[in-house]
């Protein structure tokens, strides 16, 4: 009863995109872990991160696992533009390939909201977490639709991109575009000197300065940088499909809960809004998602504790690699789901960072 379900698809006619546009159909990939519990009460949603898929984080899913299958109904949905949502790489002319419209992440909230209330039948989840993109995710969740999200745990994440991530993006962005196959995106589907060259500026973010220093690699199987750069972290875009790594790049840098209607481009306002038992959890030596961005945006969420990520593993702590940040994540985890759902909130609490 707890085996995975192959990807599911829903299909969403005339779904009309924030940014302009129409996807029509809208395909939502998705998968389930677990039962549904008959007052379909045990639901958590897990929306996936940048370049992954719905097998991205099954280390959390599973019998005794954080996200526990004997317990819980875990839906994972796949973000536009990672190939198997919709995307410019299965999406037909006139909106294949560089002609797919900008997708936001209320998009894909949106989306998702589709499946859990009006596929599923849920009126409330548990819980909604999320890595990364996932994170953003997350809070969109957690702004959007604030009566149907119990508790919400982003991790390694932001409710708004920052502008130093946005130069990050804007590197990724220019790697790729640059390379003499691309061909402004009208070439299929990914060239392999512009993915090498992802993969190396990559690298340089992902995991922190302390992680080469003290050489982390060798507890992956790598016994240098140079084998650690061709072994990992090319194989991690070979294959991608150019033009889904740009569109989920945009969706990225245009994260912004300021951005949901109602809010007025406030993202203070907007975090106000949340209801949910809120976890932050960024991981201490984060590049792009610092741990000052959640402590930051965490006093602006009623209640909200920021937890930081021990650890040299920077943004890649999220990833399930390393057995200390599994633990560390998996303790959060549980004792979040632990927790009642509308316990009481001190009058201008502030996070903590413990």
């Amino acid at each position: 009863m707890n085996a995975p379900i192959d990807p599911l698809v829903l299909e969403l006619p005339h779904f009309r995109l924030e940014r302009g546009g129409v996807l029509d159909p809208a395909r939502l990939v998705y998968r389930t872990h677990g039962d549904l519990a008959p007052d379909k009460g045990n639901a958590v949603l897990l929306p996936t991160w940048f370049a992954g898929d719905h097998t991205s984080h099954e280390w959390l899913i599973g019998p005794g696992r954080p996200l526990d299958t004997d317990r819980y109904f875990v839906i994972v949905p796949n973000l536009f533009g990672n190939g198997l949502s919709s995307s410019p790489s299965n999406t037909p002319a006139p909106q294949a390939g560089a002609d797919f419209p900008h997708v936001t992440m209320g998009d894909n909230v949106r989306a998702q909201h589709e499946l859990v209330r009006l596929h599923f039948g849920i009126e409330r989840l548990a819980l909604v977490i999320g890595c990364s993109m996932g994170a953003q995710q997350t809070y969109q969740w957690a702004v959007s639709y604030p009566d149907m999200v119990a508790r919400a745990l982003p991790f390694c994440g932001s409710p708004k991109t920052s502008p130093h991530n946005g130069v990050f993006i804007e590197g990724l962005r220019a790697v790729l575009t640059a390379a003499p196959e691309w061909h402004r995106g009208r070439r299929a589907p990914g060239h392999a000197a512009g993915l090498r060259a992802f993969s190396r500026v990559y690298a340089g973010w992902g995991f922190s300065q302390a992680f080469y220093w003290n050489e982390r690699y060798r507890s992956l199987g790598f016994d240098s940088v140079d084998a650690f750069l061709v072994g990992f972290w090319e194989p991690n875009f070979a294959g991608q499909d150019t033009n889904d790594l740009l569109a989920m790049l945009w969706t990225w840098q245009h994260a912004d809960v300021g951005a949901t209607e109602g809010a007025g481009g406030d993202v203070v306002k907007a975090l106000g809004t949340i209801t949910a038992r809120t976890l932050a959890m960024p991981a201490e030596k984060d590049l792009y998602f610092p741990p000052e961005d959640e402590v930051r945006a965490s006093a602006h969420i009623p209640g909200a504790e920021v937890r930081v990520i021990p650890g040299e593993w920077g943004h890649l702590a999220g990833s399930g690699a390393n057995p200390d940040d599994v633990a560390f994540i998996g303790r959060s985890v549980r004792e979040l789901l632990a927790s009642p759902a509308d316990g009481p909130r001190a009058e201008g609490s502030r996070p903590g960072t413990g």
